[in-house]
């Protein structure tokens, strides 16, 4: 009851909708928009998807430090630090794509982007469980969700509008980013000031430094075996790396494909239809195939729908081979393909998340799902890195037919997963059928 009394002199609507855009927003820069920029600039597809993927490695290695976040300091301290960082990290960025050696200098600036985004992660998402009580947790949940997403609207679709629009105004593709950069970093840095005043101070968010760092890596280490000592393990971790095999090669060249010229296999859009395109109608049909997911798994349960979220993850890469066979010219089409194939990976990737919850059921619930979802993020970070290099080395047109093929090990892993019929159904779905 505390901690409900210390926040209700501030509604959860004013921090909770801007605490979760400022989580998306850092991860959708280093994820997608990096990758759309150094494209622009003339960056081989084989340097772009190798050195983007490594910005994956903080939230692979997340786990690693999240105790030492949940112990030292608050959650409200690292949530208004890091924001301090991705802000000041942002106008870095935008201070160094004019200069001769933008690639080296903005990658190292993304990466402690990244570090910092992923700390974010862990504070948000530890300060959201002390500053609210359960029943608020519950109901506040979609709305995290929502603005979450609307920050990867706005990463992959306003901001990418915003940066082709400044192209064609400035007529200077590095400066224009430069300045997408500043706006996007002012904007950040008004969020940390909105924070630092809105957000509340739970009696729970205090600093619990009371054991020595060995204790700390002692109980870790305990932790983190336990969790290799899981029956199921070896699949458990084949289906993590495997079952977006297909999809972590795809998005590292999907944005390249589109940009890229007719005459070399791309579609040759421009920045701002590709923002609309791939950002905005993508983003939109990816949540949407998110939504009918959790609705379909809460009725029928994980073990009823793996197969079919499976086939919905990897099937719909079918509209890129499309898109890369006909090169269409209408705009329509092309929105309709990305959007099945979002969709689809947005349904499919219900299975992953509910899979990821029921392995980590058990004793250091919480940890254990931080460790599945470092190997979430190392399942994206490894194909990716080779992705450039495999579409440089056979064109898009057949690379997109190994896409197609990395479905394999995703579907033969399935046979193998163990789930128990009645999980992700909903309460009272099971109290009717016992009727």
């Amino acid at each position: 009851m505390k901690n409900a009394q210390s926040t209700k002199k501030r509604s959860p609507w004013a921090w909770i909708p801007t605490l979760y855009f400022a989580q998306g927003l850092p991860y959708v820069t280093a994820m997608t928009v990096a990758v759309i920029m150094y494209k622009r600039m003339g960056i081989s597809n084989t340097d772009i998807a190798l050195y983007t993927s490594w910005l994956y490695l903080p939230w692979v290695i997340k786990p690693f430090w999240s105790p030492f976040v949940d112990i030292i300091k608050t959650k409200r301290w690292w949530i208004i630090t890091m924001q301090l960082f991705i802000g000041a990290g942002l106008a870095g960025v935008a201070f160094l794509i004019p200069m001769p050696f933008f690639f080296q200098a903005t990658l190292a600036v993304l990466w402690l982007i990244a570090f910092s985004s992923a700390t974010h992660d862990i504070a948000a998402d530890g300060f959201y469980m002390l500053a609210l009580d359960t029943s608020e947790q519950s109901f506040f949940v979609g709305i995290r969700s929502t603005f979450y997403r609307l920050a990867m609207i706005s990463g992959q679709g306003l901001l990418i509008i915003l940066a082709g629009a400044m192209e064609k105004y400035t007529h200077d593709i590095r400066l224009a980013w430069s300045i997408t950069f500043f706006i996007l970093a002012g904007f950040v840095i008004f969020i940390f000031i909105y924070h630092r005043i809105i957000l509340p101070k739970p009696i729970a968010d205090v600093t619990t430094l009371t054991h020595s760092t060995k204790d700390i890596l002692k109980e870790f280490g305990k932790t983190f075996s336990s969790f290799f000592r899981k029956p199921g393990i070896r699949t458990a971790l084949a289906f993590l790396l495997l079952y977006r095999l297909g999809e972590a090669m795809l998005v590292k060249m999907a944005s390249p494909f589109l940009l890229d010229g007719r005459e070399i296999g791309g579609l040759g859009l421009s920045t701002e239809q590709v923002g609309i395109v791939y950002g905005t109608v993508g983003i939109i049909a990816l949540t949407l195939g998110g939504i009918v997911g959790g609705i379909a798994a809460s009725h029928k349960g994980l073990k009823y729908w793996i197969w079919p979220m499976a086939l919905s993850i990897t099937f719909p890469h079918i509209a890129y081979l499309y898109l890369s066979w006909f090169l269409p010219h209408n705009i329509l089409l092309i929105n309709i393909a990305i959007a099945i194939e979002q969709f689809g990976y947005g349904f499919g990737f219900t299975a992953y998340m509910l899979f990821m919850i029921y392995f980590s059921e058990g004793e250091h619930k919480t940890a254990h799902f931080a460790i599945c979802t470092g190997f979430m993020a190392l399942g994206m970070m490894l194909p990716g890195m080779i992705a450039g290099w495999l579409q440089d080395l056979i064109g898009y047109n057949h690379f997109f037919i190994w896409v197609m093929i990395c479905a394999l090990p995703t579907l033969l892993v399935i046979p193998f997963i163990k789930i128990d019929k009645e999980f992700g159904i909903k309460k009272m779905e099971k109290k009717e059928s016992a009727r």
